[in-house]
């Protein structure tokens, strides 16, 4: 992956980003503003306090409209005003549990959200490059040893992941019925657990533990031995953007991507949280309180040979890495230092490693 080309490549394009307030989306607007594009976002508002998005030191450097993607009307409404080249839709409700809680928000917001994006995809032809991020977890899970492959049946077992997998079936759709027959290259891009700084999420294992290491707490983990492929959110950010470039230039290059870490890099939670006590120190440490909990798949992992041999992609930092990374950011959060020269170097140093 030629980080410069894609650097370049986004200098001036006008870019839609859904979901630009979140974790990913902060992440990707930090890096599209750098880069010198011309950035749109369509997001509810920041969805934790604190949140990166008001720290990242990109909103009055973009167009950024507070919408619901349940709002037709309203997306429309950018579309039409913005004129996106390039659209990246994020926008998304990304938590399991609460995917059990509130089943239809989730529902409505990850299947007719996409819907609408799709058709406002449809509806404008200044877009030539669309692409949904999904996740990994739109597979039918069958607790196996290996890597699920792009080709595999798809059906989430709780509200979150099945909606995904509905939102995968309404892009399909959409490309078969109308995309195909546009100037739009379209690909969905399925990408697993993402770490690294800024994460401030409810119920999420990282910013879990930077909350217990800043109170000085034991870090509670719920459930030490499922085993999920971790990445540096960077790692997924710039391959999106790599999908997003390489597809505008070549329809050749549109469809569906598993993107995820090399297989060393599923690892349980348990050592998740051993190697962010060790990366952090001052004597953290974490206990096992399971709690049963709503159905959650045990053991999953992607097979990426797909985006490695079509791209010649791989990941940069290994998990390892990735975790310093998190707690370089962390630290510096903690201590009231510039996060946003910190995210800089980071990107930086994942450009140029």
């Amino acid at each position: 992956m030629e980080s410069v080309v894609i650097m370049e490549f986004y200098r001036g394009k006008k870019v839609l980003v859904t979901g630009h307030t979140g974790f990913k989306g902060s992440w990707m607007c930090r890096v599209l503003v750098n880069a010198g594009a011309v950035v749109g976002g369509y997001s509810l508002e920041a969805p934790t306090n604190p949140n990166l998005f008001s720290m990242c030191d990109v909103e009055n450097k973009m167009t950024s409209v507070i919408g619901d993607i349940r709002d037709l009307e309203k997306l429309n409404n950018l579309f039409d005003e913005f004129q996106p080249e390039i659209v990246i839709h994020l926008a998304a409700q990304p938590i399991v549990r609460d995917s059990y809680k509130d089943p239809v928000y989730t529902y409505e917001t990850n299947v007719m959200g996409t819907v609408n994006i799709c058709e406002c995809v449809r509806t404008h032809e200044c877009v030539k490059s669309f692409l949904n991020v999904t996740t990994d977890k739109v597979y039918e899970n069958k607790e196996w040893e290996w890597g699920y492959r792009e080709n595999e049946p798809l059906d989430g077992y709780d509200p979150y992941s099945n909606s995904k997998s509905c939102s995968e079936l309404v892009t399909h759709s959409y490309k078969n019925s109308f995309f195909n027959d546009m100037e739009v290259a379209v690909s969905t891009a399925r990408a697993g657990n993402v770490i690294g700084g800024g994460d401030f999420a409810n119920d999420r294992i990282v910013p879990d533990c930077v909350r217990a290491a800043k109170q000085n707490n034991k870090i509670i983990v719920r459930n030490p031995h499922s085993t999920r492929p971790y990445q540096h959110v960077l790692e997924p950010v710039m391959a999106y953007l790599m999908i997003a470039e390489k597809q505008y230039e070549d329809k050749k290059y549109q469809g569906y991507y598993n993107v995820g870490p090399d297989e060393s890099d599923c690892i349980t939670t348990g050592d998740l949280v051993d190697t962010f006590c060790k990366k952090w120190g001052e004597g953290i440490s974490w206990i096992n309180k399971y709690d049963g909990g709503p159905h959650e798949a045990n053991f999953l992992k992607l097979d990426c040979s797909k985006l490695k041999t079509i791209y010649g992609w791989k990941p940069r930092w290994n998990f390892d890495m990735a975790m310093e990374k998190t707690v370089e950011w962390s630290k510096v959060y903690v201590s009231d230092g510039d996060v946003v020269k910190c995210m800089d170097k980071q990107i930086d140093e994942y450009m140029n490693r």
